[in-house]
């Protein structure tokens, strides 16, 4: 992966009015090869995260497509509270659907869009499935794991590192997440709730 502004721990961070700010318009748009046409798959990824709010799952969608031609194959949100299992974040879901697809367990020429910085889980399972590259939007200090946290990717042991960009539409990702966690601590003051994919 080449060098961009910012760039920190192997995460391109992108950096207003730059190089970086361009390709995340680009990605929005739907105009970066390998992201589709229209509004783009992280703009698929964020009405995701918004459909998965107003079912009350913590709001994360993500968006699996063919990096060559911009084939959206699978797309998911956070299904932890409705499936009643840990495990249902929306990159895992993601992945598998995608995988299922494909019709094999590894996605190299494939790209994965997501609107929180992957967990470890999420990130060991992207590793796995040798996605090409991970473009996410908010960052997360607390639980993420490719900019915070173990930074699985710059682990010597890790199987596979994709290309990774973060910060694309990173506050139209982080104010769905905002919203969201200040509605449940109005709702249920005692709750606690917190951050995660």
């Amino acid at each position: 992966m080449t060098a961009g502004p910012g760039q920190a721990g192997g995460i391109s961070r992108l950096d207003p009015g730059g190089a970086w700010a361009a390709l995340s318009f680009a990605i929005m748009s739907g105009k970066a090869k390998g992201t589709g046409s229209g509004n783009g798959p992280m703009a698929l990824a964020l009405a995701l995260a918004r459909k998965a709010a107003r079912l009350g799952e913590v709001p994360v969608g993500a968006v699996v497509v063919e990096a060559a031609t911009g084939r959206v194959l699978a797309a998911a949100h956070n299904r932890t509270e409705t499936d009643c299992d840990p495990c249902a974040h929306a990159e895992i879901l993601a992945i598998r659907s995608a995988a299922a697809v494909r019709g094999a367990p590894r996605l190299p020429d494939c790209d994965l869009y997501v609107t929180l910085e992957p967990c470890a889980m999420c990130a060991a399972a992207i590793a796995f499935a040798r996605i090409r590259r991970l473009v996410f939007g908010a960052f997360d200090p607390k639980g993420g794991a490719v900019d915070h946290g173990p930074r699985l990717f710059a682990q010597p042991t890790v199987h596979h590192r994709p290309e990774v960009v973060g910060g694309v539409a990173e506050g139209e990702c982080a104010a769905i997440l905002r919203d969201f966690f200040a509605k449940c601590r109005k709702d249920d003051p005692q709750s606690g709730a917190s951050a995660g994919s």
